[in-house]
């Protein structure tokens, strides 16, 4: 099985909630490809009194609503940076989102979206 990476970037500004395969602050459709993802987040920009939520999105079916399907929320400086999502079959507009609930939001983050198959 072919491992790739599908997108990756970073980004200071998670005032509004932030789609990271959208590149956007609206949802958008969602991706459609196929596979098994992962999230991984360089947090090591955070500080005591900052607070990310993370989510993962996807819908049911094809013609069906992309909803949450998973939430994490970090909080504070990281003893370990690098942060990953388990491993998560996506198949319909999934995505996946940081916003700023907590202290400074315009800390650095770099992230990438991983996919196996």
């Amino acid at each position: 099985m072919a491992i790739s990476e599908a997108f990756q970037s970073s980004n200071a500004s998670w005032g509004t909630e932030y789609f990271l395969a959208a590149g956007s602050t609206a949802q958008g459709s969602g991706q459609s490809a196929d596979g098994v993802y992962q999230l991984m987040l360089e947090l090591n920009n955070l500080a005591d009194g900052d607070e990310y939520r993370i989510r993962c999105y996807e819908a049911i079916s094809s013609g069906g609503t992309a909803r949450i399907v998973m939430e994490w929320v970090i909080a504070h400086a990281q003893s370990e940076p690098n942060w990953v999502t388990p491993s998560l079959i996506l198949l319909h507009k999934w995505d996946f989102s940081i916003a700023c609930l907590a202290g400074t939001n315009s800390r650095s983050v770099a992230w990438s979206i991983r996919k196996v198959a």
